[in-house]
């Protein structure tokens, strides 16, 4: 059997999802699409040899649907989210799930009305093999307990409709959740530093930063945030336990050496970087999709980012830290 799946917001990384789907994933192909500029949707379909639905909820609710994959903007997800669980329909949506914690809220509502868990969010990083290995060394108790994890995010640069919040909760969030993710706890606080701004920034932002969260053990999380390095696209991560340390590789493929010295190429993207964990990702949420159960990242995980987001963004405007809260986790996601 394929999965069918339909696309909502067909643009830049839903393009890059297709193109997986369709050459280098098995199991499922997309044969329909919607997207807020109908030029586009039509443009897509053609391509694909699928059909352009007028709304996303003609697509969501269309017979010849069985799943479906969200890559629009942000703030509309909400509405198809909650309709796609209301149809019966696995649903992945790429992050955030909702801009607002309540927004979350209601969708993990929807989901508890359904009476199962239908709604996966594309936190790619969870499938790195990197970030799984660092996961299995921690969890097998090896090194001892976590005492301090240090991350760095770092784009050559964003375009100047790169909102100053952004740097939390569009670039901070993947370390938001892959830390919750590799310490298996949540977050109590938040602080922001506000370091030496690059004279490569747009006047808005607050270029570089430092995220600094704590966790319900009092492990310390520090996450640089660094959007215009202008040298790559650059991912640090180093796991301080009581008896080791487990750092990310520099994910070279070659060593070079010249009159320049030893060097690798480095990434300049997120799909360069983490191209073969989309892979993985997609892959198992089509083979969970098509057995009817569900895999990956939950819409509780969803909503605990949107939280440790919304207290990274006050804190970027406040000094100190600010506490972060959180709903009792609802029993679905247990």
């Amino acid at each position: 059997m394929t999965l069918r799946i339909g696309m909502i917001g067909p643009g830049g990384m839903g393009r890059a999802h297709i193109e997986r789907i369709h050459t280098v994933i098995s199991g499922g192909r997309v044969t329909g699409v919607s997207d807020v500029n109908a030029d586009n949707a039509a443009a897509v379909a053609e391509q694909i040899g699928g059909t352009a639905y007028a709304s996303s909820a003609d697509l969501i609710n269309a017979a010849d649907i069985d799943a479906v994959m969200i890559c629009s903007y942000g703030p509309a997800h909400e509405v198809d989210v909650i309709a796609a669980v209301e149809a019966g329909k696995y649903v992945f949506c790429e992050k955030p799930l909702a801009p607002t914690a309540d927004a979350c809220v209601r969708i993990m509502e929807a989901e508890q009305k359904a009476g199962k868990r239908l709604v996966t969010v594309g936190f790619m990083r969870r499938f790195d093999a990197s970030y799984q290995e660092m996961k299995q060394i921690l969890d097998s108790g090896e090194i001892g307990e976590a005492l301090m994890v240090h991350n760095a995010h770092r784009n050559p640069t964003v375009p100047e409709s790169y909102t100053w919040d952004m740097a939390i909760n569009d670039t901070a969030i993947h370390e938001i959740d892959t830390m919750r993710w590799l310490l298996g706890e949540e977050f109590v606080s938040a602080r922001v530093d506000k370091p030496k701004k690059t004279s490569n920034r747009f006047p808005h932002l607050q270029d570089p930063l430092v995220l600094i969260l704590t966790t319900e053990s009092g492990v310390r999380v520090d996450d640089e945030v660094f959007v215009n390095c202008q040298y790559g696209y650059d991912i640090q991560c180093e796991l301080v336990a009581e008896q080791g340390i487990v750092r990310l590789g520099d994910q070279e493929l070659v060593v070079r050496a010249d009159k320049l010295g030893r060097h690798n190429r480095l990434t300049m993207d997120h799909n360069q970087r983490f191209g073969q964990a989309f892979v993985t990702e997609v892959q198992e949420w089509i083979t969970a999709a098509a057995a009817d159960r569900h895999t990956g990242s939950s819409s509780w995980d969803g909503y605990a980012a949107a939280v440790v987001c919304d207290a990274g963004v006050k804190a970027l405007t406040e000094d100190g830290e600010v506490p972060i809260s959180m709903i009792d986790r609802p029993a679905l996601y247990a």
